[in-house]
């Protein structure tokens, strides 16, 4: 484990949460789950557990993190 900090910068409980965080913005974008959908893959205890996650590690919450994504996202007939 403090082999890991060093390699990496950051513990390894840090890091696992900030992978689950990119698998958590990954399903908000590209799927049309919902948040509890997203909770209960992924493993979380409440779907209050992961919001409160997801606004500690982004500084968002997940539904104004996929309004976001959805405005930056045009469609081809807009490009």
């Amino acid at each position: 484990s403090n082999l890991f900090s060093e390699v990496e910068g950051t513990t390894i409980e840090k890091y696992f949460i900030a992978q689950k965080i990119e698998k958590v913005k990954e399903l908000l974008v590209y799927d049309e789950l919902s948040l509890s959908e997203i909770a209960y893959r992924l493993n979380y205890s409440s779907v209050a557990y992961l919001s409160n996650q997801f606004k500690r590690v982004t500084g968002l919450t997940p539904g104004h993190f996929k309004q976001i994504r959805e405005i930056k996202r045009k469609p081809l007939d807009e490009v």
